[in-house]
């Protein structure tokens, strides 16, 4: 499993693309479905204004979310 990070680079600060372990700068889209496909077993995936976002899931810790910055 690899860590994912939100670049925050859309407007109004949405993720637009994502860090995802080694690969930085990976789309939004491509994040989505391998989190769909269980390629990252501790993010879900969260609908927004008819978007989709990866999210950490809650355990409490706040140094593995995906919008840390």
């Amino acid at each position: 499993m690899a860590t994912i990070e939100g670049r925050n680079d859309g407007p109004g600060g949405r993720n637009e693309h994502y860090d995802v372990g080694g690969r930085s700068n990976v789309p939004r889209r491509n994040v989505v479905a391998e989190i769909k496909r269980g390629e990252h077993p501790d993010a879900h995936v969260v609908t927004v204004n008819g978007r989709e976002y990866a999210r950490d899931n809650p355990d409490g810790s706040t140094k593995d979310n995906v919008n840390r910055r």
